[in-house]
This record gives C-alpha cells, sequence and structure tokens, in this order.
C-alpha cells in the first residue's frame, strides 16, 4: 500500500517515513535507510510538515525522520553515521526538548539499538467529508453541439482563422428566405 501511496506522490514525505518504518519492521535495513533519507529530502529544509490538510492528524518532523535513519543506520552496525544523523537531529530538535535524542546518543554510544519512530497507530488519512462529496465525475466540456452556418453558400466544415470576406456571397438568396 505504500509502493503504490509514493507511486502516485513522488514527495509525500509521510508516506516515505512510513514505508522506512515498514522496512525495518521486515528487516528490510537498506530500504528502510533508503526510504528515510528520501523522506527527510522530501521535508525541503522545513523543520516539519502538517498534514492536517490532507485529512491526517499528525505532524511529521525532521529530528523524528533523522531519529528513525539513526536507527536503520544502528540495525546496519553503522554506528558512527548513527551518532552523526542523532547530532543533526539535535539542530532539528526544537530548544530544550533533547532528551529523547540525548538518550539515544547514549545507546548508540554503547551500540545498542534503537526503535524508529511511526505515526501513530491508528491515525489514517480521512479526508473531509466537503471534498470526497465533490468527487462526482463533472462535464466540464459540456454536451457536443452540432453548429451550421447561417450563410447560405458557405460549404466550409471545420476551424480555420476569420476569411476574407467576397462581395455578395454572403448575401441571403431570395428562395433561401422561404
Amino acid at each position: 500500500a505504500f509502493d503504490k501511496t509514493v507511486a502516485k506522490d513522488k514527495s509525500l514525505a509521510v508516506g516515505f517515513f512510513q514505508r522506512g518504518f515498514v522496512h525495518v519492521q521486515l528487516e528490510m535495513y537498506e530500504e528502510a535507510l533508503s526510504d528515510y533519507h528520501l523522506a527527510f529530502s522530501h521535508l525541503r529544509q522545513n523543520p516539519f510538515i502538517d498534514y492536517k490538510q490532507l485529512g491526517l492528524r499528525h505532524i511529521l518532523y525532521a529530528w523524528e525522520v533523522l531519529y528513525s535513519t539513526a536507527a536503520a543506520q544502528c540495525r546496519l552496525q553503522q554506528w558512527q553515521e548513527a551518532r552523526a544523523t542523532l547530532e543533526k537531529a539535535v539542530v532539528w530538535r526544537p530548544e530544550g526538548r533533547t532528551a529523547i535524542l540525548d538518550l539515544a546518543l547514549e545507546r548508540v554510544q554503547d551500540h545498542l539499538f534503537l526503535e524508529p519512530m511511526q505515526v501513530p497507530p491508528g491515525e489514517f488519512f480521512r479526508p473531509r467529508k466537503k471534498e470526497v462529496e465533490q468527487l462526482d465525475s463533472k462535464d466540464f466540456l459540456g454536451k457536443p453541439k452540432v453548429i451550421s452556418s447561417i450563410i447560405p453558400n458557405d460549404e466550409y466544415i471545420g476551424f480555420e482563422p476569420l476569411r476574407p470576406q467576397k462581395q455578395g456571397f454572403y448575401e441571403p438568396r431570395a428562395d433561401a428566405l422561404r
């Protein structure tokens, strides 16, 4: 399902983030690391993305993505890279709230695995009702119409720019008026 989601929206950071979590659960650590890198790059240097407008009551923070990246690096025995990633996460974490990252740095120092973060269980994309109601198909072009010329001698069929007018050509004949 996450593969289909990120295929439809290549810049959905939370989709890559969640797929990375699933890859960790499936012990596909290289894929998880790749997904976390993609999720962080799709944050586009923003500290967070609020997905409430799309119907997901979750805010994806850059430090959470970096923390999960470090968790995947720990599973791959990349301890130095995990430490560097966590130090980068400290920069992205709001001031005065680095306790979880300090604990994570200690765990990496002791070569202990980290558990990746995820969107809280039970949170799903639920678009607002008014947005779903207007998903009915709409006919923007309207019904096709046959348009005929009111000019009696006009035999042209198709579209073209304005033609130069001929004298007397566009005059209706007397028998055409009947």
